[in-house]
């Protein structure tokens, strides 16, 4: 069990439907530690440059234009094996198929509104992080 650190998102329709505390407290309740947390806005530019690596893909433009919609706050998250960890507690992509109890089977809908993200890899998790708090 290595010490990591990833990035997970409340996306609009969480942080819309007032989920924060709830995404915040199965992370923590996990063990996991907030390293950094932020409101943000995304522009669309800058959404479409944090999923730069779904272009062509059929859902990029809707989760970009779903992503720059309303606000989302974006969490660096720590602990051990924090990545593989916040992966099994957000659940499957699509809600339907999520395990019951994970975040997106409790609080999403459905497609790019899955209530959360989470970094997918290492390297994906250094990137996500540093494109939201730089100064880590």
């Amino acid at each position: 069990m290595g010490m990591e650190r990833t990035l997970a998102i409340v996306k609009p329709d969480a942080m819309a439907a007032g989920h924060v505390g709830k995404v915040v407290a199965a992370y923590e309740a996990e063990g996991l530690h907030i390293v950094a947390l932020a409101v943000v806005r995304l522009a669309e530019e800058r959404a479409r440059a944090f999923y730069a690596e779904h272009e062509g893909k059929p859902f990029h433009e809707r989760l970009v234009s779903f992503m720059a919609s309303a606000p989302c706050v974006p969490i660096a998250l720590e602990g051990p094996d924090a990545i593989e960890r916040v992966r099994a507690i957000n659940g499957h992509t699509d809600p339907a198929q999520a395990a019951p109890g994970t975040l997106r089977a409790r609080l999403g809908c459905e497609g790019e509104r899955n209530a959360v993200h989470g970094s997918d890899s290492p390297a994906s998790a250094e990137r996500e992080v540093r494109f939201f708090f730089p100064e880590l």
